[in-house]
């Protein structure tokens, strides 16, 4: 199946004290690795995937909050019940439940075409792709929270709701 990535939010490592990589810990490890991996880590009951984007050593990520299912509509149905199709995959926990991605992706290289992996958006294929993108405030972070690095596409349905930490 595929998505169209409509949201996503940057974590800027030792830089940033909402980043899992403000301290270096086993877990955050693979954020200190080559760019274009999977990190994949598990809050509550879901998971949450990113996309590592720093040279090795610098600890970046873009967590990918949302997509438009564009291919494989009915798998995500199958993964995530009787929801509407924007909502397939609207907010991270759920786009990770709608593609099947969980801790046994992690560390996936995202340039290899096997598994789970990226590709330029394809405008042939997604007439919808494009679209003005905005910058805000990133969701629900209680460090940080207003640095403008949440970026999403204007008027998408599949845009997750902005919902500030209480203790932001």
């Amino acid at each position: 199946m595929s998505v169209r990535i409509t949201e996503v939010e940057a974590y800027n490592g030792p830089d940033d004290p909402a980043s899992h990589a403000f301290t270096r810990t086993p877990r955050s490890e693979i954020m200190y690795g080559p760019p274009n991996r999977l990190y994949v880590y598990q809050i509550h009951t879901h998971h949450c995937a990113n996309v590592v984007t720093s040279p090795e050593g610098q600890g970046s990520a873009v967590l990918i909050r949302a997509g438009a299912v564009i291919d494989g509509v009915q798998a995500a149905r199958d993964r995530r019940g009787g929801v509407a199709e924007h909502l397939l995959a609207r907010g991270p926990g759920n786009l990770t439940r709608a593609l099947g991605i969980t801790k046994a992706d992690l560390d996936t290289d995202l340039l290899d075409p096997v598994g789970v992996h990226l590709l330029p958006a394809d405008p042939a294929s997604d007439p919808t792709a494009g679209g003005h993108v905005i910058a805000g405030p990133r969701v629900g972070v209680r460090l940080a929270a207003d640095r403008p690095w949440r970026f999403w596409i204007d008027g998408e349905p599949s845009v997750s709701a902005y919902r500030r930490h209480p203790r932001a």
